[in-house]
């Protein structure tokens, strides 16, 4: 569990500075340019996932968030997780769940606040994210490799 803290706090604590920043300084819709034509400081609102998808479900998103969360940690602290990558991944998805669920039940809604313009089809402007969501989908890679690289137990041989 030092492990878990140790990685999962200060990306937690990033991800709500970050967006405290945010809130405090930008209204709401707002747009900065910060890099012209390519990466903006935004104040967006998002009450549904990934993508805005689901928008106005928040209520559901709060409940399937603790309850992920809960079930991330219970796994962790029985051995599921065995291998590194997957270890990361659980810090890292663990600090995701935690700082969008704190955004759920402190303001109503996620704030995003990352906008990049990758100026390809599907991606102009991709959409606005955050820290935690940047914690998701790594973590979501780290699970894809542990996966592809998991160790298969070698198998007995059959009975005769």
């Amino acid at each position: 569990m030092k492990f878990l803290a140790s990685i999962t706090l200060p990306l937690y604590v990033l991800d709500q500075a970050t967006k405290w920043w945010i809130v405090r300084h930008f209204e709401l819709h707002e747009i900065r340019p910060v890099i012209a034509n390519f990466f903006d400081l935004v104040y967006f609102a998002n009450t549904g996932a990934a993508f805005s998808a689901f928008t106005g479900n928040n209520t559901f998103f709060i409940a399937l968030s603790a309850v992920a969360l809960a079930a991330l940690l219970y796994f962790f602290h029985r051995g599921a997780f065995k291998d590194r990558p997957s270890r990361w991944a659980v810090a890292l998805l663990a600090a995701g769940i935690l700082g969008n669920l704190t955004d759920r039940l402190a303001h109503g809604h996620v704030v995003d606040f990352l906008l990049f313009n990758l100026h390809v089809r599907y991606a102009e402007p991709w959409p606005a994210f955050n820290v935690a969501d940047s914690c998701i989908c790594t973590a979501t890679g780290l699970f894809i490799i542990s996966a592809l690289f998991e160790r298969k137990p070698a198998a007995s041989e059959p009975a005769k």
